[in-house]
């Protein structure tokens, strides 16, 4: 059954080809939905017939949010860590150690019950592409379950067992483990690799072993980046061509340059720097220096514990100094970008009908109206999440 969504005061598609600018805005314009595909794209005036029709009433239309970079799978929270470090006290990583116990302890159900209200809840505030990782568990066992479980609701799944070194454990043993079984066990449920590659977790030679095991082993890397100081895992997310660079808060000359020369989208997170008052990355450098940038939310329940792209957009605009504009793309067509998906993040004759209707005019309302309720509707693959 065909949908004519009609009557859109400003519908962006994200293709040049059909509109103004990057964001490829068309005013007065409709949309057709065919199945779980877009079928036309386009002014009003045009639109074809359709069995069925939704009045947007002059709002906004845009691509459902893609975030690509979530930690979903997990138990507990640490809401007690993050009054401490509004308090005073520095994040350093140390906090994951609490969820892994947590997680650990719980069942295949409670895991799944956590994850699918995640979801549900991203989906409610227009994300309607999730990535989801691993790294909560780190024993064969658990992680295996970790992407297991992720791989039956989020729609791509990282393997992220290098996530920090676990207790007992001397860091070349893990590695070995990580490379090996570990490795072995989660690939069949995984498409990404990760490390997270600063001094609390894995140092370059360790990152550059890990990431290599898991090319062999047919997953692409994606990395966690220079998020607590500066160091190698920019360069090294390029050197082994990363479909991202996560975080990217401290990056030198060099690493804009090698961003700027290269298919690695520097993916920013900045409900992380919200949530640990560390500085926020420089996204107008990236920008400036021709680099690809996404947004993402870094859902966690430690560093970042926010599930709202919306939100994330707020911030972008206001202290990452990126435009309105250069924020929604980054959070749709970025995303999609740092999953190497073409079929996400735009909306265009071919692409999944993810489609999020705002309660606004204009995409640019996600950023004048920070923390008020954005979403009138929502489909994910042409089906209806919220209407």
């Amino acid at each position: 059954m065909s949908t004519v969504i009609r009557n859109i005061g400003e519908l962006v598609t994200n293709d040049p080809a059909l509109g103004a600018g990057p964001l490829g805005l068309v005013s007065d314009a409709a949309l057709v939905i065919d199945g779980d595909r877009v079928a036309w794209a386009g002014p009003a005036a045009a639109a074809p017939a359709a069995d069925a029709a939704y009045d947007a009433a002059g709002r906004a239309v845009l691509p459902g949010f893609v975030d690509s970079h979530a930690h979903l799978v997990f138990a507990g929270e640490r809401a007690a860590e993050f009054a401490a470090r509004m308090s005073g006290r520095p994040y350093t990583g140390g906090g994951i150690r609490t969820t892994v116990e947590r997680t650990r302890a719980a069942s295949d159900e409670e895991l799944r019950a956590n994850l699918a209200r995640l979801v549900a809840e991203m989906a409610g505030q227009g994300t309607t592409t999730v990535e989801c990782k691993s790294g909560y568990g780190l024993t064969v066992a658990d992680e295996e379950r970790a992407v297991r479980i992720a791989a039956e609701l989020a729609d791509e799944v990282t393997f992220l067992g290098a996530h920090i070194v676990p207790a007992g454990m001397e860091a070349a043993d893990y590695v070995a483990l990580v490379t090996t079984d570990m490795l072995a066990a989660c690939a069949p449920h995984a498409r990404w690799i990760d490390v997270f590659c600063e001094h609390v977790a894995f140092d370059a030679e360790q990152t550059r072993d890990i990431l290599s095991a898991g090319i062999r082993a047919g997953l692409t890397p994606r990395l966690h980046a220079n998020q607590l100081g500066p160091g190698p895992g920019v360069q090294l997310a390029v050197a082994h061509g990363a479909a991202s660079a996560d975080h990217c808060t401290f990056l030198s000359a060099a690493d804009v340059d090698a961003l700027a020369g290269s298919d690695t989208v520097a993916t920013l997170l900045p409900g992380v720097e919200f949530s640990t008052r560390q500085p926020y990355p420089d996204a107008r450098r990236l920008l400036d220096a021709g680099a690809t940038v996404a947004i993402a939310t870094d859902c966690n329940p430690g560093s970042c514990y926010t599930s709202s792209m919306a939100f994330c957009v707020a911030l972008a605009v206001r202290e990452m100094r990126m435009t309105p504009a250069e924020a929604v793309w980054a959070a749709t067509a970025g995303g999609a970008r740092a999953l190497r998906r073409d079929d996400v993040g735009r909306l265009a004759a071919g692409a999944r009908a993810d489609v999020l209707v705002l309660e606004a005019p204009s995409h640019i309302h996600l950023a004048y109206r920070p923390g008020v309720p954005h979403v009138a509707a929502v489909w994910k693959a042409g089906a209806p999440v919220v209407t």
